[in-house]
C-alpha cells in the first residue's frame, strides 16, 4: 500500500475544481485493493476518494495489467449511475492520462462491506437476492447494445486479469484439467452479451442504508453476463470454510441470488445462462485456492483439499445447473462433518 500519493493526483483535482491554490488536502490510503491506490481525500468539509490504476499488482505471483482499464471502470461506473444511481458511489472526474478517478466517498459508518458483514456472521439471503436482481438489471440494460459494446473493447484486458489468472494458471496447477480450463477461458472470451462488471464480489459491495453499491469495475467488459453471476456465487461457497456456522445461511444466499438473477434475463433463455455459469462456477472456485490470487481466509491445507475434492469432478463433467454446485458443496461439508474430519476455520 502507497503511503504518499502521485504527485499529480493533487493537481488533477485542483484541474476539476475540488480544491484552491491554497486549499490543504488530507490524503489516506484505503486498504482492500490489490489493483489500484486508492485513497480518501479530505479538502476542508469535503471526502472524496480517488483511485488510480497500477500496472502490477499486488499479489504474490506476478501479474501485471494495462492501466488503461481505469478509463473503463469509469465508464462502467458511468453507466451504472446512469442506470441506478444509489447503486454506485457518484463519479465526479477522470484524467484519461494519469489512470485515475474522483467519486463520492461513502463512509464504512454508514455504507459496511458486504464482505465484512458476512464473515462475521450477518448473512442475508433477502440482501444477496437484491445485489442479483440489481447485477441483472445492468446486465439488461446493456444486453443486446451495440453503442455499449463499442465503448469497451475490453478483451485483451479481461483476459489478462480474470481469464489467464483465474483460469489458464488454474490449469497449469492442474495439468490434468488443462485442456478444459483453456477452453473455458476461450468459450467464455468469445460470448460478447452484455456490460460485464468482472469483479461482483462482496469485498466490492457496500451495505448501503438504501441498495447495494457497486465498487471495483477495472474488469469491465462487453461479454459474458455469465461470468459475474459465477463470480459473486462462488464467494457464497467459499465463505462456508472461516463460518462453518453460517454454511446454511450462506448457500440460502446462493440459492436467493441465483433465483432473483435468473429472474431478470430477458436477453437470453436463462437456461443458457445458467449453464455457462456452472461451467464456470466449479473452475472459479478452484482458483480461489490455486490460481493467482488465492482468497486469504482459506489458508490451512485441509480445507482447500475441500475445495479441490469438490470442485475437480465438476470441471470434469461440467454441470448445467448452479443448484447442482452447491449441492455438491453441502454434501462435501456434510461428510466432513459426520466423519469429523471437518477441516478448522
Amino acid at each position: 500500500m502507497c503511503t504518499q500519493p502521485d504527485p499529480r493526483l493533487p493537481e488533477f483535482l485542483r484541474a476539476h475544481g475540488f480544491a484552491g491554490p491554497s486549499d490543504q488536502m488530507r490524503w489516506t490510503p484505503l486498504t482492500g485493493g490489490v489493483a489500484s491506490d486508492i485513497w480518501r481525500v479530505d479538502i476542508n468539509d469535503t471526502s472524496l476518494c480517488v483511485k488510480c490504476a497500477l500496472p502490477k499488482l499486488r499479489v504474490v505471483r506476478d501479474w501485471y495489467a494495462p492501466t488503461s482499464r481505469n478509463s473503463y471502470e469509469w465508464a462502467w461506473m458511468v453507466f451504472a449511475h446512469e442506470q441506478l444511481p444509489q447503486s454506485v458511489p457518484r463519479p465526479m472526474a477522470h484524467d484519461p492520462e494519469l489512470g485515475a478517478f474522483a467519486m463520492a466517498f461513502l463512509d464504512e459508518a454508514t455504507h459496511p462491506v458486504w464482505k465484512s458483514r458476512l464473515l462475521a456472521g450477518h448473512v442475508d439471503p433477502g440482501f444477496a437476492r437484491e445485489v442479483a436482481a440489481r447485477l441483472g438489471r445492468l446486465h439488461a440494460a446493456s444486453a443486446d447494445a451495440p453503442a455499449v459494446a463499442d465503448a469497451f473493447p475490453t478483451d485483451d484486458i479481461f483476459y489478462s486479469i480474470r481469464l489467464e489468472p483465474y483460469l489458464i494458471a488454474t490449469g497449469q496447477s492442474h495439468p490434468d484439467l488443462e485442456p478444459i480450463l483453456h477452453k473455458l477461458a476461450i468459450d467464455t472470451l468469445g460470448t460478447h452479451k452484455a456490460l460485464v462488471h468482472g469483479d461482483v464480489s462482496p469485498k466490492n459491495i457496500l451495505v448501503g442504508p438504501s441498495a447495494p453499491v457497486f465498487l471495483d469495475a477495472e474488469c469491465a467488459w462487453y461479454g459474458d453476463p455469465a461470468f459475474d453471476l459465477a463470480f459473486c456465487l462462488n464467494h457464497f461457497l467459499l465463505k462456508c470454510l472461516p463460518r462453518p456456522d453460517r454454511s446454511d445461511a450462506l448457500l440460502r444466499c446462493f440459492e436467493a441470488f441465483t433465483n432473483a438473477y435468473l429472474a431478470k434475463v430477458d436477453w437470453e433463455p436463462a437456461e443458457d445462462i445458467e449453464s455457462r455459469a456452472a461451467s464456470l462456477l466449479p473452475a472459479l472456485f478452484l482458483a480461489r485456492v490455486d490460481g493467482k490470487s488465492p482468497v486469504e481466509y482459506v489458508i490451512a491445507e485441509s480445507q482447500k483439499d475441500l475445495v479441490r475434492r469438490t470442485a475437480r469432478p465438476l470441471i470434469a463433467r461440467p454441470r448445467h445447473r448452479l443448484h447442482e454446485i452447491a449441492t455438491a458443496w453441502h454434501q462435501t461439508l456434510t461428510q466432513e462433518t459426520s466423519g469429523g474430519r471437518r477441516a478448522a476455520p
